[in-house]
């Protein structure tokens, strides 16, 4: 569903450039054990992997994850009970609240910003975004951390819509090895064999490619030449598993229970491409920038997570990835307790929720909370770089730790910050 009504803010377009079409050529050397077939099945099932559902624009905590009903401030939708005594969501989420045993809520984050920029960058980063310094987002922090060393497919994926293999300019000081890829439920462009080309004869050039590219090297190698040398045979690798990027190869069972549309699609791929080891996937829902009609838009677009979403919980669950994958719900901040005199809800920073699960996190837990109207925390505030810390520490890393760049030792997450160590197992 296209929202017309959003505030029409330029950080919702996200500029790309081509990853496959733009390949340098006078590659370099070869990759050695980073071009061998992936892990054995039991490693890829014990590999750590991050799956984020991005709500865009902005969705309303009280017509989701915090809902309350029966106030000046609730809206018309009841809170429903869940699988977890206790625990009441809005609603509008039927098919997940019989899944919140797998799941846990945080209800108190306060990041103090209502611009989308911003708080996209802080809850994707982990971090204030500052003029002069730039951070990976949490993507290339997790390709870089948890991508297995022998898969030469990207680690940092995002599905989306006309996604053709756009690489992005998102992971700083990790390098663009670790920026994200754009795909959008086909395999990306340009990543098949052109048919006036034989295997044979693709195989005789790529050899003699090598075999010059290595006489190259001896002489002259620099850190320049093995990224081109890397993002060449990255792509070859691609070309090889290209079949995992093409969600029509799932069961119509599958395409129906998942729902036939995009958002539908996109969660299918995103199981496909977890089941194959790939370390970070971003799934996106649009737009919830209501700041009219709120809850007409919420009835329609939030019914159609609720299907995609439950579906994909339940799959990782009952095929042993959900121990093993963090599942994390976010936007860019909440939606205003105050309805406005468009029956919309407005940017809202200061009191707002995320849900997630699987990894380290303990499931059916809630954290904080907020007062009678959602229009304050009253317990246990966190922020983005709280949040930031938990993530990383529920897919098992250090948070406290440091990338060393160029010999300079780098904090992975905000240093001033931990995680919140009673959602974690």
């Amino acid at each position: 569903m296209k929202c017309k009504y959003a505030c029409q803010s330029d950080e919702h377009t996200f500029a790309r450039r081509q990853f496959l079409g733009g390949m340098a050529g006078g590659i370099v050397g070869g990759l050695g054990a980073m071009t061998q077939p992936a892990v054995a099945a039991k490693l890829v099932k014990e590999q750590k992997r991050v799956l984020v559902v991005y709500m865009s624009g902005g969705l309303s905590q009280l017509e989701s994850w915090d809902p309350k009903p029966k106030t000046d401030t609730g809206g018309p939708f009841r809170a429903i009970p869940t699988a977890v005594p206790g625990i009441h969501i809005s609603e509008l989420l039927p098919s997940t609240a019989k899944l919140m045993n797998h799941l846990s809520l945080i209800r108190s984050i306060n990041t103090k910003n209502n611009d989308h920029g911003k708080g996209r960058y802080q809850m994707t980063h982990g971090r204030n975004k500052m003029p002069g310094a730039d951070f990976p987002h949490f993507g290339a922090v997790s390709a870089k951390a948890l991508s297995p060393a022998d898969s030469g497919l990207p680690g940092h994926i995002r599905v989306s819509n006309g996604g053709g293999g756009n690489r992005g300019n998102d992971a700083a000081y990790l390098g663009p090895k670790f920026a994200s890829v754009t795909v959008g439920g086909k395999p990306p462009k340009n990543s098949a064999r052109d048919k006036s080309l034989t295997p044979t004869a693709d195989q005789l050039r790529n050899s003699f490619r090598k075999k010059m590219n290595e006489g190259f090297s001896a002489k002259r190698r620099t850190a320049e030449t093995d990224a081109y040398t890397y993002s060449y045979e990255q792509a070859q690798q691609l070309m090889a598993k290209r079949d995992i990027f093409d969600v029509t190869k799932e069961p119509a069972k599958d395409l129906e229970r998942y729902g036939k549309y995009d958002f539908g699609r996109h969660c299918l791929l995103a199981r496909r491409l977890l089941e194959n080891g790939l370390p970070f996937v971003q799934v996106s829902h649009s737009n919830y920038d209501t700041h009219n009609e709120n809850f007409n838009f919420h009835l329609e677009q939030v019914g159609e997570f609720d299907r995609s979403f439950a579906a994909l919980i339940s799959d990782l669950n009952t095929r042993g990835l959900l121990e093993s994958t963090l599942v994390v719900v976010m936007s860019e901040f909440g939606r205003t307790p105050r309805i406005n005199k468009y029956y919309g809800r407005d940017h809202w920073g200061t009191a707002w929720s995320v849900c997630l699960g699987g990894g380290r996190i303990k499931p059916g837990a809630v954290i904080g909370k907020t007062n009678k109207n959602g229009t304050a925390v009253t317990d246990r505030q966190v922020d983005h770089g709280h949040l930031f810390h938990t993530y990383l520490a529920a897919v098992g890393l250090d948070s406290s730790a440091s990338f060393d760049i160029g010999g300079r030792p780098i904090p992975m997450a905000d240093p001033s910050m931990g995680p919140i160590e009673e959602l974690l197992s």
